[in-house]
């Protein structure tokens, strides 16, 4: 431990390296924060030693890592190359100012992290070194932790069971070792946070919090255990502490309170699931207020969502948790600027199901043509953005239409046409990797597709597609009341 200017390092981390003495507390704080994917302080920390001891090499190369967001498929390599020109204008001048060889080992592989080409191949390449360099080093723990979430960031295509318990064999080892590293802990949440195998981290979620109770992330990252597991009163105050965090940081620097963003989309949906609508729906109208005021362009409320973005995605699934389809919430409108194309895809699906929800077919009608559109331009979408797509982000808009054209069906008196899209939506949704956090399809298919089986009076064949629904979906209040309801047949 140690201290940064004001800030205290959290957990236990260590790299050796030729770093001035006293750059050594701002290293060690930017480490530890890296590890807790508080990505801005990291970045600050590492600037301060970089200021003490201009020559540290690894404190440019901790700011470069920064840059590198693999499980958020992001990467800005233009600004990670502009940290490491900083130290020197040639990977070889770079390599000369590492006095040691350890040190010239880690500026090698982000040589190959930050290198030309396919980014696919880059990542791919620059785990397969930092395994060459865990052999190298195997007593390294903070390479050993790097190198796990350099496996992770292969899964390319979404979660691979395979890929996934690599990385949990590698970091299981330095959560034994060091249970206070803040890395270890992290990389295995993010490893077992899936349905099958999130009771294998419990122990780290319970310990994260304690690890780094400073770091909104890791008060967050815990209720990707919990919510795997249905714990949803854990869901709901991992996220509050999360919130708390940021709103603080925002208050010292003269910021609004925070009421949208990733962590109070799952705050919001712990309370749906928690039976708290009163507090959701207050969390919902808060966001929708930081919208009108912030405006959508507001570049980003935290890492991965502007203000917008929560909102759609916060009232979408109020919508169909509560069923509210005349309500309040129901008539709330936004405007989406051009270039929202997911945040499009959300609305008008969200806006079809209340449509037709209602009984209002000509209203749904329209919003799937509107859906059908925005679909469309998706593609478009994917070629003007960096985001790394996997199979759920680019299946799900087609899962959407065939969900939304099966519930018109449905209600057009054509029930046995829209069941077999609804079937086929949900079979769509199944053969695609098991994605972490709140549904990324906003009614889970097989859900749905209950509850049109319950409506037709199919009570069996409704209980068994709410039995996979809550197989995908654990504690999920709807899957739950749809295995426990009492079915009439018709």
């Amino acid at each position: 431990s140690g201290s940064a200017g004001e800030r205290v390092v959290q957990g236990s981390v260590s790299l050796p390296n030729s770093g001035a003495a006293t750059a050594q507390d701002a290293f060690l704080y930017g480490l530890a924060q890296l590890h807790n994917f508080q990505f801005d302080d990291a970045a600050a920390a590492f600037r301060e030693a970089q200021q003490i001891d201009t020559g540290f090499a690894m404190a440019y190369w901790g700011e470069a890592m920064t840059y590198n967001h693999p499980l958020w498929a992001q990467q800005d390599r233009g600004a990670a190359l502009a940290v490491l020109h900083r130290l020197g204008d040639t990977a070889e001048a770079r390599q000369a100012s590492a006095p040691t060889q350890r040190e010239k080992d880690y500026l090698n592989a982000i040589e190959i992290l930050y290198g030309e080409g396919d980014k696919h191949r880059r990542d791919n390449a620059y785990s397969a070194e930092l395994g060459r360099l865990h052999e190298k080093y195997p007593d390294d723990q903070e390479l050993a932790a790097f190198y796990a979430l350099s496996i992770l960031g292969t899964a390319h295509e979404g979660r691979d069971y395979a890929v996934y318990m690599r990385a949990a064999a590698i970091v299981q080892e330095v959560f034994r070792v060091n249970p206070e590293h803040p890395g270890a802990a992290h990389y295995l949440i993010h490893s077992f946070d899936d349905p099958v195998h999130a009771p294998l981290g419990l122990r780290a979620a319970l310990s994260y919090s304690e690890i780094a109770p400073e770091a909104p992330h890791a008060q967050h990252m815990t209720s990707h255990i919990f919510l795997a597991l249905g714990r949803w009163d854990d869901v709901v105050r991992a996220n509050q502490r999360a919130v708390a965090e940021i709103s603080r940081a925002r208050q010292t620097s003269g910021q609004p309170p925070y009421h949208c963003g990733h962590y109070n989309i799952w705050l919001a949906y712990g309370y749906e699931q928690a039976g708290d609508a009163t507090a959701a729906i207050d969390l919902l109208r808060n966001c929708r207020r930081d919208v009108q005021t912030i405006g959508a362009q507001e570049p980003s409320i935290d890492a991965d969502n502007t203000a917008l973005h929560s909102f759609i995605y916060m009232r979408s699934r109020y919508l169909i948790d509560s069923e509210d389809w005349n309500g309040e919430v129901a008539e709330w409108r936004v405007d989406i600027p051009d270039g929202f194309v997911p945040e499009q895809i959300t609305w008008e699906f969200i806006e079809g199901l209340a449509a037709a929800r209602r009984g209002d077919l000509a209203e749904a009608r329209r919003r799937f043509a509107n859906l059908n559109q925005a679909t469309e331009d998706f593609a478009a979408y994917l070629g003007t953005t960096d985001y790394d797509a996997s199979r759920l982000d680019k299946a799900r808009p087609g899962i959407l239409l065939q969900q939304l054209e099966g519930l018109m069906l449905f209600a057009n008196g054509q029930k046995e046409a829209g069941m077999n899209k609804l079937q086929a939506a949900a079979d769509a949704e199944a053969a695609l990797p098991l994605h972490y956090g709140p549904p990324a399809i906003e009614q889970p298919g097989y859900e749905l597709l209950g509850s049109a089986l319950r409506e037709a009076g199919q009570g069996d064949e409704a209980r068994q597609a709410y039995v996979l629904a809550h197989d995908r979906t654990p504690g999920r209040r709807a899957a739950r009341q749809g295995i426990n309801e009492k079915i009439l047949p018709r």
